[in-house]
Parts: structure tokens; sequence; C-alpha cells
């Protein structure tokens, strides 16, 4: 499937479902890897703080209100769901949100390096101190005032592995797929969907080459799998501007990019914040 293609779905998607229907971005869609938007507090009183799941979540200005823009985990079960918010001068109170039920495709991929599907004893060390590294990165939090919220596509390319998919290398059950994969020639330029600040950078068993970017309040994306690595920790990136080429390193079976976004700790589909017109 082409991106163009997957962009043009996603927009019919969302107006045919008026639950989903929303003209901002992230677009709404209350679902395990979807994002909830709550309003919180009128927006003539001073910025609360929110919390999900016991992570800091992104505040933003809409309107009349204060909103919620809450990262929903892949794990998380449909139901009422709540967050904690916390004026700057008052007690703290609680909103809710519905959280509905979404069924994700499966996926099977076979891989001849089964090193990358049963590590060796001496890979597990390393596996560990990088999902620390990983983690931590994906956790972060920068306040800053605004964020940039409405994405464009890392690369040019065929979307190869859509988000969510319930997967199985070499017939082993695994982690849902928790990013986008987009098949690209080798070499091909991988530039900033959106501005923010380069968290970190580095070469991991399972994610190769990859860069984390820190968009603020939450937001961090993450690009792996690259031949190159063209950008440095600490600086500063516009939308648009390189940050690598794609590559195969890592557990790939070709040349492509995964790019992943968090949202307060919670992996949610890149999709969401592409803009679609």
């Amino acid at each position: 499937m082409k991106l163009q293609q997957y962009g043009l779905l996603l927009l019919l998607g969302l107006a045919l479902n008026p639950v989903l229907a929303d003209t901002r971005y992230p677009h709404t869609a209350p679902v395990p890897g979807g994002v909830a938007i709550v309003s919180i507090a009128p927006a003539n009183e001073p910025a609360p703080s929110a919390w999900y799941n016991s992570h800091r979540v992104m505040v933003r200005k809409n309107g009349q209100n204060w909103e919620a823009v809450v990262g929903i985990p892949l794990a998380a079960r449909p139901g009422t769901q709540r967050i904690k918010v916390k004026p700057a001068a008052a007690q703290s109170y609680y909103r809710e949100f519905s959280v509905a039920e979404k069924q994700y495709k499966t996926q099977h991929i076979t891989l001849k390096n089964k090193r990358m599907v049963n590590p060796y004893a001496k890979d597990l060390d390393r596996i560990r101190k990088e999902k620390k590294i990983i983690l931590g990165a994906l956790d972060n939090w920068r306040e800053v005032p605004e964020v940039e919220t409405a994405f464009i596509m890392p690369v040019e390319g065929r979307l190869s592995s859509p988000f969510g998919l319930r997967r199985y290398f070499n017939n082993q059950p695994r982690k849902p797929h928790s990013g986008l994969d987009i098949a690209a020639s080798e070499g091909s330029a991988v530039r900033a969907p959106a501005a923010g600040e380069v968290l970190t950078t580095g070469n991991y068993f399972f994610n190769g080459n990859t860069v984390f970017i820190d968009h603020g309040q939450g937001l961090v994306t993450m690009y792996c799998h690259m031949s190159k690595i063209d950008v440095q920790p600490g600086q500063q990136v516009k939308q648009g501007e390189l940050i690598g080429k794609v590559g195969m390193t890592g557990r790939v079976t070709g040349p492509h990019l995964h790019w992943g976004v968090s949202l307060n700790n919670a992996r949610v589909d890149p999709g969401l914040f592409i803009q679609t017109n």
C-alpha cells in the first residue's frame, strides 16, 4: 500500500465514523493504540497538569477549554478509563473517557537469521541494557509551551507493515507491532515529521541504527533500521529536516524504516498524526 493511499483510507475512516472524526492532530481514536482527547478545564483558568496510568499527559488549549491528549497503550482494556487532573491552585479531580475495542490483524514473518528470533545467551545482556535505554527515551518528558502534532511522513515509500499487527516470527508469538514499517530503497532520506530535539541515537540489537526525537510534553518519535544517522543528541530539528538514511540494520527482512510514536509512554498509531489534507 502506498503511503498516499494509507492517508486517504485514514481520512475516509474518520469521515465515516463520527466518534473518530476530528480536524485536529492527532485525530481522536479512543481504542488500544489510539489517542483520546479529553476536555479537562476551562481555558480561562491557568493550565492544569494531567496524568494517565501514572504518566504525565500532554495538555493544550483548544478554544474554550484545556484538553488532555492521551495516548492509550495497546494492552489497554476496553471500557472506562480516567485521568487525574491537577489544577494550578486547587484540589485534584478525575475525568473519564471510554476506550472502544479494536482488533488488529495477524502477521507471520520468516527470518533466516534465527539469532534475531532466539538470541544467543551472550546477546541477552546487551538486549536488557538496550531495553532500559529505549524505554527511558520513550518515557521522556520535556516541558514546552506548544507541541507540533501535525506530522509529515518521514520517508517516501510503501507501507509494508501497519501499526498494531499481532506478530509471529518463525511461528513464535511476539509483542504487537508498535509502529509503522515503510519499505524504501536503502539510502532514501529520512526526515523529521515535526519539529523537536534529538533525544539520543544508538545502534541496538533488534532496532539497528536508531534516532529518538523529543517533540515535547511526552511526545517522542523513534526511527529504526537506518543505514546512516545524520543528527546528534541535543540537536534541534525542524519539520522536514534530514535526520538519516533508510537501511536494513537490526532485525529486518529488507530495507525499510520502522517509525514509532510514543505519547505519555504509550505506543500509538503514527497514522493519527499524519496530515491528510
